[in-house]
């Protein structure tokens, strides 16, 4: 990797760690929606800088390590204090162990992800190994920023999936399980997809464009719902994936 400081990149990766030190103030405030606005900023932010570096063939060790430290704060830290702040501290010490196993899961996924990144420096992945961090922190997020909506009333705000909003008190009973899930799938070598090679300027299918402009729609009427909806269904493809790729292995040693 080249040497020296981006100083693009950079600023998009300063304002990630700007994001994740809001949230941690907003919820240490108790302002839970601006905490996990804040948290979106940050996911907005890194997916920024990722895509600016390329773009300008600028990634160095540098923007490396930064970039991960801003992950470690805006979606591992910052997530966890969060939830604490919101559910798991109400929950005594199994609360605070989950708050904790999250930051830690994070922080190994970030760490492997660091080393892996050395050793295949060059090569083009298609996929990540284990939940990014930034899935991770925009599942708490956007599952607070629909929460609100429940607690609004639905009647009262005008942008929300009833369906989904109705079920908003299954998922806040099932966050501290879902905590540790995740922090179990951060650390797996479950494959997600990583979107790298996914170039708009090149030609894609019909399908792909309705898709996008769907997403766009759904986004721009039911912001928080969708988000969380993107997020959960972005969870589950992994482990479809891992399913469909044992149920095909077995079927291989069979044949």
């Amino acid at each position: 990797m080249k040497r020296g400081i981006y100083i693009i990149p950079s600023i998009f990766t300063v304002a990630n760690i700007t994001a994740g030190f809001f949230s941690l103030h907003y919820s240490i405030t108790e302002n839970y929606s601006a905490a996990a606005w804040s948290v979106i900023v940050a996911i907005l932010m890194d997916i920024a800088d990722g895509r600016v570096a390329r773009v300008m063939h600028a990634e160095s060790s540098f923007g490396m390590e930064l970039d991960s430290l801003a992950d470690f704060l805006s979606f591992g830290v910052a997530p966890s204090v969060l939830m604490y702040q919101l559910i798991l501290g109400g929950m005594g010490k199994i609360g605070f162990a989950i708050a904790i196993f999250f930051v830690i899961a994070s922080a190994l996924r970030l760490a492997r992800f660091n080393s892996v990144a050395i050793v295949e420096q060059g090569k083009v992945k298609t996929h990540f190994e284990g939940l990014p961090t930034t899935a991770a922190g925009g599942i708490i997020a956007s599952f607070v920023l629909s929460y609100e909506i429940f607690e609004q009333g639905m009647e009262l705000t005008a942008k929300n999936i009833k369906v989904l909003t109705k079920k908003m008190p299954l998922f806040f009973e099932a966050m501290p399980f879902l905590m540790v899930l995740i922090s179990i799938f951060l650390i797996s070598k479950i494959k997600y997809p990583n979107f790298k090679k996914l170039n708009f300027t090149h030609p894609h299918s019909f399908q792909l464009l309705v898709l996008l402009i769907v997403s766009l729609i759904l986004i721009f009427t039911y912001p928080q719902n969708t988000i969380f909806m993107i997020y959960i269904l972005y969870f589950l493809s992994g482990i479809i994936g891992y399913v469909v790729r044992l149920v095909r292995l077995k079927g291989h040693k069979v044949a």
